[in-house]
């Protein structure tokens, strides 16, 4: 399905006042601290995406205005912006990319019986788990990530051995590294090793000295971290001449960080659509030109992307529904099987309200230059279970 995209129309700074026959969706987000870098890309696509559904009629024959409560990147001021925008009248809420930092908001909107959507949290517990029926994430769980690399080395690159090199510092990290484990073997690959550290970790010199110590360098290593622990780890592998192809999640996005690691190649990450020009599908270039638009620079990583496919989503289910009241909203979510958006489709179950499969695109970091090299999907969902490891 096209959109008409509107970015020229937009105004992220100000919005009209709310009228009392509008609908209205409250952002309870970080618009300070460090989780503004991830909620403020996520928050302006929502808002082209609201724009040009208000452009084409609105919703319901409604308007869809938006009220915000900045969450400063602190759990109790979450709690406390999700309050603030449910006393402006938010008929659903979107929170922080981060299930920590995005879940007090939203148990607040799920108190209310309202809808709530992670802006891209990837962790399982942004959800039914971990708030409760009505909430949602417009992202890719971390786990599909993680299976993804898995099963598209094994087939493509014809990778027989991996190696695991986990940074334990977030739940994202591990949600990584558990679709690898469980997608790699069933591939028919072998993990040959395993380590850990820290993102703030100055060194990982004793871990690379353990990957130099096997008989042969593995085809692989699954690293499973952001940056900047990320992009140090993989300067100093470089550095030791381990020249393994390195895969890692979506977290890694963006060429923002590739003067830290020089004339980089071997480096793959799969992302829900590209930045860089040459996605295949022309919605996700039109809506990098879009956000171009309406920011005066295009999107700096993929995390933009969740928050347009949220507001397409919801509002799709919402005229359905007839209605914005979360139950019947969360019923029509709920039925969702392959739905049609810009990034690829999307389905929801009445057990899982995030994606546990989805078509990535593959990035390949080249010569310091990332682009798309192919696309997969996995040959079967993750399954809660493993989920919930």
């Amino acid at each position: 399905m096209k959109h008409t995209l509107l970015a020229s129309a937009l105004t992220l700074s100000m919005t009209a006042p709310v009228l009392a026959d509008d609908i209205t969706v409250g952002f309870a987000i970080a618009k300070s601290g460090w989780m503004e870098a991830y909620d403020t890309p996520a928050a302006t696509a929502a808002k082209i995406r609201i724009e040009e559904i208000n452009a084409n009629g609105g919703l319901l024959g409604k308007q869809i205005k938006w009220v915000e409560a900045d969450t400063k990147t602190d759990r109790a001021q979450s709690a406390k912006a999700g309050l603030q925008v449910l006393d402006e009248d938010a008929d659903m809420m979107v929170v922080s990319c981060d299930y920590d930092f995005g879940a007090p908001a939203a148990l607040a909107a799920e108190a209310e019986g309202k809808n709530s959507f992670f802006l891209c949290a990837e962790d399982v517990k942004a959800g039914i788990q971990g708030v409760g029926p009505n909430s949602f994430s417009g992202s890719v769980l971390a786990a599909v990530q993680g299976a993804t690399m898995a099963e598209w080395s094994k087939s493509v690159r014809e990778a027989q051995t991996g190696y695991v090199l986990l940074d334990t510092t977030i739940e994202y990290n591990k949600g990584i590294c558990t679709g690898f484990d469980w997608m790699f073997p069933k591939a028919g690959g072998e993990i040959v090793g395993r380590d850990t550290f820290k993102n703030s970790d100055a060194s990982i010199a004793s871990q690379i000295s353990r990957i130099k110590a096997l008989p042969e360098q593995p085809d692989v290593i699954m690293l499973c971290s952001y940056i900047p622990g990320a992009a140090a780890a993989v300067r100093q592998l470089r550095a030791a001449g381990v020249n393994s192809l390195i895969l890692n999640g979506s977290a890694v996005d963006g060429s923002y960080w590739l003067d830290a690691v020089p004339d980089l190649s071997g480096f793959v990450l799969p992302v829900q659509g590209s930045i860089y020009g040459d996605d295949p599908r022309n919605d996700v270039e039109n809506f990098n030109k879009a956000y171009e638009a309406a920011t005066g620079a295009r999107p700096a990583s993929q995390y933009a992307y969740p928050g347009y496919i949220l507001i397409d989503l919801w509002a799709k289910a919402v005229e359905r529904a007839g209605s914005v009241e979360g139950t019947a909203v969360t019923a029509e979510l709920e039925k969702m099987k392959g739905e049609t958006t810009a990034f690829g489709p999307r389905s929801f179950s009445d057990k899982l309200h995030h994606q546990n499969s989805a078509t990535m695109q593959i990035i390949e970091i080249s010569n310091a230059t990332p682009s798309v090299v192919g696309e997969w999907t996995i040959s079967e969902p993750v399954p809660l279970g493993v989920l919930l490891k």
